[in-house]
């Protein structure tokens, strides 16, 4: 879509939006409220429930690996740079992440 086929397309939304008077616009209102199915804008605004943030974050680096090392890694399956994180710690004598 072009943008002046947006613009366009906004118009005849504005358009529409404009014929309706107050009356309509407060009688949609309560039958979008009253209904069961109707869900709010800021419900589906809210943050999805999932994984918490980690008190320490990891440092994303680029960083160029043989392809031997690469391959052997991966072919571990998902999780091989967490993997990799590993065994850098172990070579360097620190403490596993929790």
């Amino acid at each position: 879509m072009t943008e002046k086929q947006r613009a366009a397309h906004r118009a005849r939304i504005q358009a529409a939006l404009d014929k309706i008077t107050p009356e309509e616009d407060a009688a949609l209102t309560k039958a979008a409220l009253e209904d069961p199915d109707t869900v709010l804008v800021t419900e589906l605004s809210r943050r999805k429930p999932g994984r918490p943030v980690a008190e320490t974050t990891k440092t994303p680096v680029s960083i160029r690996l043989s392809p031997d090392v690469l391959d052997y890694f991966r072919s571990g399956g998902p999780g091989w740079q967490s993997r990799i994180d590993e065994a850098l710690r172990e070579a360097a004598g620190l403490k596993k992440r929790a």
